[in-house]
């Protein structure tokens, strides 16, 4: 599903950050990113989901380019396509826990009618239905990351990218978030990169990659 074919990137008066990366991930896989600060982790999940462009090399998702694409056609993919997973959250301070996960169902075009059951649905899969009218102010660290799982994935995407999900969370929240986070992409049949320093977190993928300056490596432990 998600092929990366000598991918390169670095930055203006920087070293490369990302020297000829190769990877392929196939539907169903959910595996961990992990390496050193500055290795260029959060900048791999960058170019694959079209954020960032890289200076050589291919993004191939279902065989088609994304590199080759303009920002539009890569808005839509992304909206339709993938679900993102933030160490912040960045869930909207303004919108009620419903709110909130009902959005990438609003940006796709669901109506009211079809998006009520999901979102009730995907509150309840996280555990949070009883918090659907709360806002974020009212809400745990752990809660907060539980809308951005529910957020993530209720309009099923093929493609999770979750970059550090628990840096913010105490290790009790943390474990949790972890185990939801796999068993809802494993429900969805969802291909997952989960970017971590984290051992323990690494742990709960189905396998691990390092990332270095020679590229991106299966882990040998």
């Amino acid at each position: 599903m998600l092929a990366l074919r000598k991918l390169s990137k670095s930055f203006s008066g920087a070293r490369a950050v990302l020297r000829g990366v190769d990877f392929e991930l196939a539907a169903g896989e959910y595996v961990a990113v992990m390496g050193e600060s500055g290795v260029g982790k959060s900048t791999l999940l960058n170019l694959i989901a079209g954020l960032d462009k890289p200076d050589s090399g291919q993004v191939l998702y279902d065989g088609v380019d994304l590199t080759a694409l303009d920002d539009d056609a890569l808005t839509v993919l992304r909206r339709r396509q993938m679900g993102f997973v933030f160490q912040a959250f960045h869930v909207l301070p303004y919108l009620t826990v419903a709110q909130n996960v009902e959005l990438p169902l609003v940006l796709n075009g669901v109506g009211v009618a079809q998006a009520e059951p999901r979102v009730s649905a995907a509150l309840r899969a996280v555990g949070l239905e009883d918090r659907a009218a709360s806002l974020p102010r009212e809400l745990s660290g752990g809660e907060m990351q539980r809308v951005a799982i529910a957020r993530a994935l209720i309009h099923g995407p093929r493609l999770v990218l979750a970059d550090e999900p628990t840096g913010n969370l105490d290790s009790e929240s943390a474990a949790q978030i972890l185990g939801l986070l796999r068993e809802r992409v494993k429900e969805q049949g969802a291909a997952g990169i989960l970017v971590t320093h984290s051992a323990a977190a690494a742990g709960t993928t189905d396998r691990i990659y390092v990332l270095t300056e020679r590229g991106l490596r299966p882990s040998p432990l």
